[in-house]
């Protein structure tokens, strides 16, 4: 058996009788927005992301930082240091961002209805 059937069949029987899922990735492995959306599909179990490229994988719903704002956020940083700040001294930065991506052609799929209120709220509607 191939390590990625393997791990798609750990992965699944983790999820035991799960209603739901929050599968946590981190984006330096961005390789496995599909993967990881590909197997909760089949399992037709919705889940919520911390990435919106998560949801524009087919995923249902992904809230948190926006990635653009990060980098910005870390080139402000790059240049206090390449200008001879002690990155010591610099202060701990948060994201200040966030994004909720809505997939509506994903809730479909999974018979649900999202509350139009939700929807409101997004950031972006996949539809």
């Amino acid at each position: 058996m191939q390590s990625s059937q393997l791990r798609r069949r750990e992965f699944i029987t983790l999820l035991g009788g799960a209603a739901a899922g929050w599968p946590l990735a981190a984006r330096a492995q961005p390789s496995l927005d599909r993967p990881i959306v590909g197997i909760l599909a089949p399992q037709r179990l919705p889940a919520i992301y911390g990435w919106r490229e998560f949801a524009e994988a087919g995923g249902l719903v992904s809230y948190g930082p926006s990635l653009p704002d990060l980098y910005r956020q870390s080139a402000t940083m790059v240049d206090k240091i390449l200008k001879g700040a002690s990155p010591a001294d610099l202060p701990i930065e948060v994201p200040t961002r966030f994004e909720l991506v809505v997939n509506l052609k994903t809730a479909k799929a999974l018979g649900l209805k999202v509350s139009e209120p939700f929807l409101l709220l997004a950031d972006e509607v996949i539809e």
